[in-house]
């Protein structure tokens, strides 16, 4: 899909892909597999040396564990330094959200049980170790954000060094997005000689990858730095040195922009974003279309809690003024939604949100028994939005809702997440690729690590829709989730995330949003500095 550059109404000139996202895993696995590869390896007869330092300011500490494909859980944030240090068998890339890379190619047998994958040849480490099947098979057995892949495949075979095959014990019609896009790092390969002598935490202090940059430095809090490995096999990258530096505060980040510290500063706040509009020598570029934000009542499975009460959530999906919010966070770029899921994923169910109407959350709310509000108890905020966070805690204390917003540090956050140590509420984000199953697949489940309570009938259906192999039959199973999620008013969304980053006048190609969607830059092989 081509990028073009366009002026919003009353906004400075920015690069986007398209308003709409493309369609994830979209059509039959066979049609992935038939389009053009257009990560292949291109002969350049005389490519340039790489050259320069391109820096991004980025908004979350880079956590230890996101340079390593294993600790993928959930999230997509580690995909950063993925898709610099790392490559995977199939992955997203422009053009084409099922990109063959490591592998050239893959079949799926007839009973879609078997998925066999024919290697790249001669690639080798950035120590020089080669890249084989034995690899392959590692990667997936020490990956933990897999249950699902791990519960279907029976037996990994190494065939020869360069074509491994995966037995399933039943057809899991969703193998591939969780393989081959950015659901898990499962497809993500790592050296097995490196860590069978390093272990995993000494790969963390020094990762080895197959990607287009190696690993130089990271110092926990303050930056990571990584410089052009010229042996990658799809192109020499552009520029030498990459540098993350960690700058959790927006109005820092943008004061580093406008000083030359740093090219490219990740998610601005409106008020700077509109502010470096007025510099003629910055750009504001909009992406997003993979995150969505809404409300998860956690403390709805507890019958004693006022958030078990139907009519009380569906006031809080009244009582929030999404178009407001997307205006103060993000200058109205932010789409409100009445889904978790993306309207442009596949078997996506189209629901409109709920209009801002306090009347009739106020309404609603006395009908509950709690014309006055309630103490709501913790609200908890994805970091680092916790802006977000207050704005939703105004509107249900418009309601009457006391509410207690308690900020924590983001791998903190996501460890309590997970552990199911929160109470309350949450303003959460969730950012899982693939299609609406797999977006559900952590959050919907009784069983799901961010899932506190479940229905079910629901987790039944969940589980019968995951092996069907009919796709007609499986998208009707999809929608009747969707459609009782949204009767039974499972959570409050917000709005399908979209948000400005700066770029500096040194920068060519950002490669914001050349993978759609994936809203950070990337391919980052792809990334260019003006020539002096």
């Amino acid at each position: 899909m081509k990028r073009s550059l366009t002026c919003a109404p009353g906004r400075a000139l920015v690069t986007t892909a398209a308003c709409l996202c493309l369609l994830l895993a979209g059509g039959s696995l066979d049609d992935a597999i038939a389009q053009p590869r257009s990560a292949q390896a291109r002969p350049e007869a005389t490519a340039a040396k790489p050259d320069g330092e391109m820096r991004w300011a980025i908004y979350v500490t880079l956590s230890p564990n996101w340079l390593d494909p294993a600790e993928v859980m959930g999230g997509i944030n580690s995909f950063w330094v993925l898709y610099a240090v790392h490559d995977a068998l199939v992955k997203p890339m422009p053009g084409n959200l099922m990109t063959p890379s490591l592998a050239e190619s893959w079949t799926v047998s007839p009973d879609q049980r078997v998925y066999e994958f024919k290697l790249r040849e001669g690639l080798k480490f950035h120590n020089g170790d080669p890249f084989t099947a034995e690899d392959v098979k590692f990667s997936f057995q020490r990956t933990k954000g897999t249950k699902i892949l791990k519960e279907k495949v029976k037996e990994i075979t190494i065939v020869d060094p360069y074509r491994v095959r995966f037995q399933l014990s039943e057809p899991l019609p969703d193998f591939m997005a969780f393989y081959g896009t950015l659901t898990t790092g499962a497809g993500w390969i790592v050296p097995k000689k490196y860590i069978d002598k390093v272990g995993d935490d000494g790969f963390k202090k020094h990762p080895i990858g197959l990607g287009p940059y190696r690993f130089v430095s990271h110092t926990v809090g303050v930056e990571l730095v990584m410089e052009a490995f010229e042996g990658y096999w799809r192109k020499v990258p552009s520029v030498k040195r990459l540098v993350f530096k960690v700058v959790p505060d927006p109005t820092t980040r943008a004061a580093m922009l406008k000083r030359g510290e740093v090219d490219i500063a990740y998610m601005l706040d409106a008020p700077q974003a509109l502010e470096l509009q007025k510099d003629p020598s910055l750009r504001l570029a909009f992406s997003g279309g993979i995150g969505t934000a809404a409300v998860d009542f956690l403390d709805m499975w507890d019958p004693k809690s006022p958030w078990a009460d139907r009519r009380v959530r569906l006031a809080v999906n009244y009582g929030i003024d999404r178009r407001g919010l997307s205006e103060m966070e993000t200058l109205g770029a932010s789409k409100p939604t009445g889904s978790i899921i993306p309207r442009t994923f596949e078997f996506a169910l189209p629901i409109e949100p709920y209009p801002y109407d306090p009347v009739k959350a106020k309404q609603l709310m006395t009908e509950a028994g709690y014309p006055n509000g309630f103490d709501g108890g913790d609200l908890h905020v994805t970091p680092p939005f916790f802006a977000r966070g207050e704005g939703v805690m105004n509107y249900l204390g418009a309601l009457g809702i006391k509410l207690r917003m308690r900020p924590m540090e983001r791998a903190a956050f996501l460890s309590t997440w997970a552990a199911k140590k929160l109470k309350g509420v949450c303003v959460c984000g969730t950012a899982l690729y693939g299609n609406a199953a797999t977006r559900m697949s952590e959050i919907v489940p009784s069983d799901g690590t961010y899932a506190y309570g479940g229905w079910p009938d629901i987790d039944l259906l969940y589980k019968q829709q995951a092996v069907e192999t009919d796709k007609k039959k499986r998208e009707v199973m999809l929608f009747q989730i969707q459609q009782t999620l949204h009767d039974r008013v499972r959570f409050a969304p917000i709005f399908e995330f979209h948000w400005p980053s700066g770029i500096g006048p040194r920068v060519e190609e950002p490669a914001l949003l050349l993978i759609n969607p994936y809203p950070w830059s990337a391919p980052l092989e792809e990334v260019r500095l003006k020539k002096k």
